[in-house]
């Protein structure tokens, strides 16, 4: 039997100052890069455009693929995506309440620890895109566990 495959996809999003774009879930007390799932008949660099416009208001260019993720536990496979920004203003949305440009050393504690780690290969700015895989829990798993 095939494997079926849920296919995510985010923008990265860097200030002038390299501090990158994190926005505040309202279903969750977690920070995450702006993006989600691909839809049918969806590119994922078109995916991580909508999202980013989805989730912060902001119209956004792809500049380039950071990273390719595989997390074999699920089954699901993310796309990461240097974006700049191109038009809009970040406002709260039915996603998301709040957001911040944050140093590395200034990510909140609750951020999902993949993408934290998404974030840190982005910030070594390799020529070439990143592919690993990712394992152990999701960040909705940490936070129910009280580890989040």
């Amino acid at each position: 039997m095939r494997a079926q495959f849920t296919i995510a996809a985010f923008g990265i999003i860097f200030d002038e100052e390299k501090r990158v774009l994190l926005c505040h879930r309202r279903d969750y007390d977690l920070w995450n890069l702006p993006g989600g799932g691909m839809e049918e008949g969806e590119t994922p660099w078109d995916c991580a455009k909508w999202e980013v416009r989805e989730e912060t208001g902001l119209e956004v260019e792809i500049v380039k693929l950071l990273g390719v993720y595989g997390k074999p536990e699920k089954n699901d496979v993310i796309f990461s995506f240097l974006c700049r920004r191109v038009a809009g203003e970040i406002k709260p949305t039915e996603e998301m309440d709040e957001f911040g440009y944050f140093k590395l050393e200034e990510i909140p504690k609750n951020t999902s620890p993949k993408q934290l780690e998404r974030i840190k290969d982005a910030l070594q700015n390799l020529p070439e895109a990143v592919y690993k895989a990712q394992i152990g829990k999701s960040s909705i798993e940490l936070i129910k566990e009280g580890k989040l």
